[in-house]
């Protein structure tokens, strides 16, 4: 049997997607695969939090999700009368090494959830696997992420043609990977998901890591590759981030000389992974312009 079939049967069951629904919905866990991973061997261990745990939940407020071999996507869907088809696949940070889960994950869903977008959490492959690049099995995640969303976007009530991508930190990596890597699956194609377009219709990196060289952040990186194909794009970041402005800055100048739109903000102070937690500082006001910029792609829109 079709475990995509499956996991939307059991997706609108849960949910009550495609019934009269009133408020925001959540789907369970569907696995994105039908059977194992590609390549994967279930020798990681376990899947755990890996986060210190005070009281039963995580001392700092942020879950560290860990040694993830079976990759899922949850499905955040809004309240009905402010759905608008725009869909949006969020990939947590954790340098390849672990996920923030909900800091730059589910907590990023609800948030996309009250303007009306549906939220796509997508629970990719952590850590590094041993002889391959770290980037390579999340961006097969990715990509058959994006076939799914399309696969079902009547069920889940998309727009095939408003699927995006956002990433923070290593996930921002991740979606820009797959924004310049989508003419052809890094993967063996598998069923009707997997004829589909893997490319985003449009990408949101939030402090993402490792677009540039280590030696000239000048340079990208060799993976990716942008071209007049790359999505339009939306980044924010800020001057003091330890993992480096140069990465926006290198990223957009890139698209520019591509002829790709994109809007970019450079805030002066606030570190890095802070998702959507609060601070005094100018770079909370991220998920504002981040709403004017897909209102003015008409994305936010019905």
């Amino acid at each position: 049997m079709n475990l995509c079939v499956v996991g939307a049967a059991l997706l609108m069951a849960v949910t009550g997607l495609g019934a009269n629904a009133s408020a925001q919905t959540v789907s369970k866990p569907i696995p994105i695969w039908p059977g194992a991973a590609p390549g994967e061997k279930g020798d990681i261990g376990a899947e755990h939090d890996t986060t210190d745990q005070k009281d039963g939940k995580p001392a700092d407020g942020i879950i560290r999700l860990g040694n993830v071999s079976v990759p899922t996507i949850t499905v955040y869907s809004p309240a009905p009368d402010k759905a608008n088809g725009t869909a949006i696949v969020v990939c947590p940070g954790g340098g390849y090494s672990i996920l923030a889960y909900d800091l730059e994950g589910s907590e990023v869903c609800k948030r996309l959830n009250a303007v009306g977008v549906t939220g796509i959490l997508l629970k990719y492959r952590v850590p590094v696997r041993a002889g391959l690049p770290r980037y390579a099995p999340p961006l097969q995640d990715a990509q058959r992420s994006i076939g799914l969303v399309r696969q079902h976007a009547t069920e889940w009530g998309i727009n095939p043609n408003r699927v995006g991508i956002l990433g923070f930190s290593a996930g921002g990596h991740l979606s820009a990977a797959a924004s310049t890597n989508f003419d052809a699956r890094t993967y063996p194609a598998t069923d009707a998901a997997d004829q589909l377009s893997c490319r985003p219709d449009f990408t949101v990196l939030i402090y993402p890591a490792y677009l540039t060289q280590d030696a000239d952040k000048t340079k990208l990186a060799p993976e990716i590759k942008v071209t007049s194909q790359t999505p339009p794009t939306f980044m924010a970041m800020t001057v003091d981030d330890p993992v480096h402005v140069e990465n926006i800055f290198t990223y957009g100048l890139a698209l520019k000389a591509a002829g790709v739109q994109f809007e970019m903000h450079a805030y002066p102070v606030g570190g890095h992974g802070y998702g959507l937690r609060a601070s005094k500082n100018e770079v909370v006001h991220w998920p504002d312009r981040l709403d004017s910029w897909l209102a003015g792609r008409g994305l936010l829109q019905k």
